[in-house]
């Protein structure tokens, strides 16, 4: 069984910034895409941003220019959030996530953590 291991979040003053890690219990090879996703109260989950096979990255309309993702090491089993000028919008619990379902896997989800930015 695969368990992912989210680090970082907290809570920031707006223009602030943190740090998100996700590492799997171990490593997961010919991996989909990897990535992370969010909630805030009241709302769906939305994707933030993803890396792809390809290492091609994605990000959300409302983050791009102030979130950054990476592969820790350019491994598979690490993936690193970097956000910066956050907003208060950008209050969510936040969910790694990796995806293996293009090579008949499955797809893993994080616990969450909490990313609150207030003054």
């Amino acid at each position: 069984q695969i368990q992912l291991e989210e680090s970082g979040g907290g809570s920031v003053q707006p223009g602030g910034s943190l740090k998100l890690s996700c590492r799997t219990s171990r490593y997961i090879e010919k991996m989909c895409g990897m990535g992370w996703y969010r909630q805030a109260p009241g709302k769906e989950r939305e994707m933030v941003s993803m890396i792809n096979r390809d290492g091609i990255k994605s990000y959300a309309e409302s983050v791009k220019g102030r979130f950054t993702i990476s592969q820790s090491q350019g491994t598979w089993n690490t993936v690193e959030l970097v956000a910066n000028n956050l907003k208060i919008d950008d209050t969510a619990v936040y969910y790694c996530v990796f995806d293996k379902r293009c090579n008949g896997g499955s797809l893993w989800w994080g616990q969450g953590t909490q990313v609150t930015v207030s003054s």
